[in-house]
């Protein structure tokens, strides 16, 4: 019968087994990190504050919605000024979520500068716009 290999005869070992004691440690491991809640990714945002002297904003008509240019440069949807184009991009990002797509009409005033009413086209575009018609092309004369 084969004995473990010792020093002297008749001694016990002093060597410890330290399998089971890395099992158990690799077990437990295993169920820390399981137990761990998944950690998620916040981002930060402004929100912008409601202000109590600000009315709602201009509704938007699931039919048709309409954008006019003044002479002085200022930006109206279904009347009522809108204080930069990114709410005119809201706006029309809002328009083509719905279902049926409302059209939308501009409206240019004859003295507009040619400048906004550029920038307001852009937006439209950006905001992939695709039923899109002019009013009032008559103001503008015959070519």
């Amino acid at each position: 019968m084969a004995m473990a290999a010792s020093t002297a005869e008749g001694e016990p070992m002093m060597d410890i087994n330290t399998t089971p004691l890395i099992d158990v440690m690799l077990v437990l491991l295993i169920m820390f990190i399981i137990t761990i809640p998944i950690q998620t990714h916040a981002v930060k945002l402004d929100l912008p504050v409601d202000d109590p002297n600000n009315k709602e904003p201009p509704p938007i008509d699931p039919v048709k919605n309409k954008v006019t240019i003044d002479p002085a440069g200022t930006v109206f949807w279904n009347g009522s000024p809108l204080p930069n184009l990114t709410v005119l991009r809201q706006y029309l990002d809002q328009t083509q979520t719905m279902n049926p797509v409302p059209e939308l009409h501009l409206q240019p005033d004859p003295q507009a500068r040619y400048v906004v009413v550029d920038e307001v086209l852009a937006v439209t575009k950006r905001a992939q716009v695709e039923k899109m018609g002019f009013v009032g092309n008559e103001a503008y004369g015959s070519w």
